[in-house]
């Protein structure tokens, strides 16, 4: 990976965080496309940093990814008493169908891996209606439990004979993260992509949250609503835990060489 074409970042709780938009991390994921470069993308909420500050690996895995995107407003704002005022909220809903508008451009194809059974098959019809040139290199879904060498070596494999050029990964947080780190320099793909839910909402399984909520910042209000029994527990303690962290340590700024501008 290239440091002249990397974005700056900044500091939230420790975690890396890339301050981008929507615009600047395509032309980003484009060059390394071009460039034939081997790297991940991560596209993480503050559920995900919390979860990051006490596991050290997973830490590593963000601040070494070729990107680890702002999903959601929580992140921006921390962004943005950083002084990076112009980044955005990138999160994997949006990003997947704006990519892959862009690859179908550019003639890349794209491999699909994650969900449960159907659930690749049914993103892949309805993305082919918002884009018609849409190249599929193949999709696949493992099963939920840990693979096999033997299994991880045949999805590796069968990944590679694709001839894919764009990995879109849909294992759920933080499982797709390990799984792009682990895996990047097996894969020939030059990018992966974490972009979990994404999944399920461009299948049609999943309701997204209204725009003015997504806006706003209460996106998990309106999923905590939809799920409270399995969510509860998690934005109980990652809400203040996010809040007062950021406000007791406040983001800051990485210098970071060769930046390329939002």
């Amino acid at each position: 990976m290239s440091d002249a074409a990397t974005l700056q970042r900044f500091d939230v709780l420790g975690i890396h965080v890339t301050a981008a938009s929507m615009a600047s991390a395509i032309d980003q994921i484009c060059r390394w496309v071009d460039g034939d470069e081997h790297t991940y993308v991560c596209v993480s909420d503050a559920n995900s940093i919390i979860s990051a500050t006490s596991d050290p690996a997973l830490r590593q895995i963000f601040n070494e990814s070729g990107m680890t995107l702002p999903d959601g407003m929580p992140l921006v704002w921390s962004g943005h008493r950083a002084g990076l005022h112009e980044m955005t909220r990138v999160c994997g809903p949006d990003l997947m169908p704006a990519m892959l508008a862009e690859a179908a451009r550019h003639g890349w194809s794209s491999y699909f891996y994650g969900g449960a059974p159907g659930v690749a098959e049914q993103l892949v019809a309805r993305l082919r209606e918002q884009i018609p040139e849409l190249r599929v290199a193949g999709v696949a879904s493992p099963p939920y439990r840990a693979l096999s060498d033997d299994e991880l070596r045949d999805d590796i494999d069968t990944i590679n004979r694709s001839g894919a050029d764009i990995v879109w990964v849909g294992l759920g947080a933080p499982k797709q993260e390990r799984w792009m780190a682990d895996n990047r320099h097996l894969l020939t793909a030059p990018v992966l992509i974490g972009v979990g839910a994404a999944f399920d909402m461009h299948a049609g399984r999943v309701q997204r949250a209204p725009q003015w909520m997504q806006r706003s910042g209460l996106e998990w209000v309106y999923r905590l609503c939809r799920e409270p029994r399995r969510l509860w527990r998690r934005y109980a303690r990652v809400v203040p835990r996010f809040l007062w962290g950021s406000l007791w340590h406040r983001p800051r700024a990485l210098a970071v060489a060769g930046r390329v501008p939002v």
